[in-house]
Protein backbone atom coordinates (compact mmCIF):
# COMPACT_ATOMS: atom_id res chain seq x y z
CA UNK A 1 0.00 0.00 0.00
CA UNK A 2 2.96 2.26 -0.52
CA UNK A 3 1.87 5.69 -1.68
CA UNK A 4 -1.78 5.18 -0.74
CA UNK A 5 -2.49 8.54 0.89
CA UNK A 6 -5.23 11.12 1.11
CA UNK A 7 -5.61 13.29 -1.95
CA UNK A 8 -5.62 10.58 -4.64
CA UNK A 9 -8.29 11.50 -7.19
CA UNK A 10 -10.22 9.40 -9.64
CA UNK A 11 -12.50 9.98 -12.61
CA UNK A 12 -14.90 7.82 -14.59
CA UNK A 13 -17.43 8.74 -17.24
CA UNK A 14 -20.40 7.24 -18.99
CA UNK A 15 -22.84 8.33 -21.63
CA UNK A 16 -26.45 8.08 -20.55
CA UNK A 17 -28.07 5.32 -22.61
CA UNK A 18 -31.30 3.42 -22.08
CA UNK A 19 -29.34 0.60 -20.34
CA UNK A 20 -28.25 2.85 -17.45
CA UNK A 21 -31.55 4.69 -16.97
CA UNK A 22 -33.81 4.29 -13.97
CA UNK A 23 -36.36 2.60 -16.21
CA UNK A 24 -33.86 -0.04 -17.38
CA UNK A 25 -32.29 -0.85 -14.00
CA UNK A 26 -35.60 -0.94 -12.16
CA UNK A 27 -35.04 1.96 -9.79
CA UNK A 28 -37.70 4.13 -11.40
CA UNK A 29 -39.99 4.44 -14.37
CA UNK A 30 -38.33 7.30 -16.25
CA UNK A 31 -35.63 7.23 -18.90
CA UNK A 32 -33.08 9.36 -17.04
CA UNK A 33 -29.72 8.35 -15.54
CA UNK A 34 -30.53 5.94 -12.72
CA UNK A 35 -29.30 6.40 -9.18
CA UNK A 36 -27.76 2.88 -9.13
CA UNK A 37 -25.86 3.77 -12.32
CA UNK A 38 -24.59 7.01 -10.78
CA UNK A 39 -23.45 5.17 -7.66
CA UNK A 40 -21.70 2.54 -9.79
CA UNK A 41 -19.86 5.24 -11.70
CA UNK A 42 -18.77 6.90 -8.45
CA UNK A 43 -17.52 3.55 -7.15
CA UNK A 44 -15.64 2.97 -10.41
CA UNK A 45 -13.85 6.32 -10.06
CA UNK A 46 -12.79 5.44 -6.51
CA UNK A 47 -11.79 1.87 -7.38
CA UNK A 48 -9.65 2.86 -10.35
CA UNK A 49 -7.95 5.69 -8.47
CA UNK A 50 -6.43 3.47 -5.78
CA UNK A 51 -5.81 0.20 -7.66
CA UNK A 52 -2.35 1.27 -8.95
CA UNK A 53 -1.21 1.79 -5.33
CA UNK A 54 -2.17 -1.68 -4.11
CA UNK A 55 0.06 -4.74 -3.92
CA UNK A 56 -0.24 -7.55 -6.47
CA UNK A 57 -3.28 -9.68 -5.70
CA UNK A 58 -5.06 -6.95 -3.76
CA UNK A 59 -8.24 -5.14 -4.68
CA UNK A 60 -10.94 -3.12 -2.99
CA UNK A 61 -14.60 -3.79 -2.32
CA UNK A 62 -17.29 -1.25 -1.65
CA UNK A 63 -18.72 -1.18 1.86
CA UNK A 64 -20.79 1.95 2.14
CA UNK A 65 -22.26 4.62 -0.09
CA UNK A 66 -24.11 7.71 1.14
CA UNK A 67 -25.01 9.96 -1.78
CA UNK A 68 -27.68 12.38 -2.85
CA UNK A 69 -28.89 12.26 -6.45
CA UNK A 70 -29.56 15.96 -7.05
CA UNK A 71 -30.66 16.30 -10.67
CA UNK A 72 -32.00 14.26 -13.58
CA UNK A 73 -29.83 13.59 -16.63
CA UNK A 74 -31.43 12.59 -19.96
CA UNK A 75 -30.26 10.04 -22.50
CA UNK A 76 -27.46 11.39 -24.68
CA UNK A 77 -25.60 13.39 -22.03
CA UNK A 78 -22.28 12.37 -20.51
CA UNK A 79 -21.91 11.93 -16.75
CA UNK A 80 -18.50 12.32 -15.11
CA UNK A 81 -17.90 10.94 -11.63
CA UNK A 82 -15.01 12.14 -9.50
CA UNK A 83 -13.58 10.70 -6.32
CA UNK A 84 -11.06 11.96 -3.81
CA UNK A 85 -9.49 9.74 -1.17
CA UNK A 86 -9.98 11.61 2.09
CA UNK A 87 -8.61 9.20 4.65
CA UNK A 88 -6.85 5.84 4.97
CA UNK A 89 -7.36 3.86 8.19
CA UNK A 90 -5.67 0.49 7.94
CA UNK A 91 -7.52 -1.37 5.18
CA UNK A 92 -10.40 1.16 5.14
CA UNK A 93 -10.52 3.88 2.48
CA UNK A 94 -12.84 6.89 2.73
CA UNK A 95 -13.77 8.97 -0.34
CA UNK A 96 -15.69 12.09 -1.25
CA UNK A 97 -17.57 11.48 -4.51
CA UNK A 98 -19.35 13.76 -6.96
CA UNK A 99 -21.02 13.41 -10.34
CA UNK A 100 -21.55 16.03 -13.03
CA UNK A 101 -23.50 16.30 -16.26
CA UNK A 102 -21.88 19.20 -18.05
CA UNK A 103 -21.36 21.92 -15.44
CA UNK A 104 -24.25 20.70 -13.28
CA UNK A 105 -23.55 18.82 -10.06
CA UNK A 106 -26.00 15.90 -10.21
CA UNK A 107 -24.79 13.87 -7.23
CA UNK A 108 -22.49 14.02 -4.23
CA UNK A 109 -21.65 12.15 -1.08
CA UNK A 110 -19.25 9.71 0.53
CA UNK A 111 -18.04 6.21 -0.24
CA UNK A 112 -16.08 3.66 1.80
CA UNK A 113 -14.01 0.80 0.40
CA UNK A 114 -11.96 -1.96 2.03
CA UNK A 115 -8.67 -3.39 0.77
CA UNK A 116 -8.88 -7.18 0.37
CA UNK A 117 -6.76 -10.08 -0.78
CA UNK A 118 -8.64 -11.01 -3.97
CA UNK A 119 -8.12 -14.79 -3.80
CA UNK A 120 -8.99 -15.03 -0.11
CA UNK A 121 -12.06 -12.84 -0.56
CA UNK A 122 -13.35 -14.91 -3.49
CA UNK A 123 -12.64 -18.21 -1.71
CA UNK A 124 -14.66 -17.05 1.29
CA UNK A 125 -17.53 -16.00 -0.97
CA UNK A 126 -17.45 -19.30 -2.91
CA UNK A 127 -17.46 -21.27 0.35
CA UNK A 128 -20.99 -19.99 0.94
CA UNK A 129 -22.16 -22.06 -2.03
CA UNK A 130 -20.56 -25.17 -0.55
CA UNK A 131 -22.34 -24.56 2.79
CA UNK A 132 -25.73 -24.42 1.06
CA UNK A 133 -25.19 -27.54 -1.06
Amino acid sequence: MAGLTAGICGRAEAEVEFENTAAAVGSGALEVFGTPSMIGLMEKAALQSVQPFLEAGQGTVGLRVDVAHLAATPIGMTVIAESELEKVEGRMLYFQVRAFAGDELIGQGTHQRCIVDNERFLAKAQAKKQERA
